[in-house]
């Protein structure tokens, strides 16, 4: 992970923003999809990704995946 990368982090169920509070700043919480929670958002490095995962296990967050996101202009 080289460098700062726009990610999606998929959650079962729908969460709070209440429960995601570390994440509201940094992250956008998506509810459009029934029984997930999305959140969009930068990670910094790698050690900045295994900090959200180690928080999403203490809340018991049951994590879907975890994907980079591809801007499609940076593709030209």
């Amino acid at each position: 992970m080289p460098g700062s990368d726009t990610h999606e982090i998929v959650l079962r169920g729908r969460i709070g923003h209440h429960v995601l509070g570390p994440f509201v700043d940094d992250f956008t919480v998506v509810h459009d999809r029934p029984g997930v929670t999305r959140l969009v958002g930068v990670v910094r490095d790698a050690s900045h990704l295994h900090g959200l995962v180690a928080f999403l296990a203490s809340i018991n967050a049951e994590l879907i995946s975890i994907t980079p996101i591809t801007d499609p202009r940076s593709t030209s």
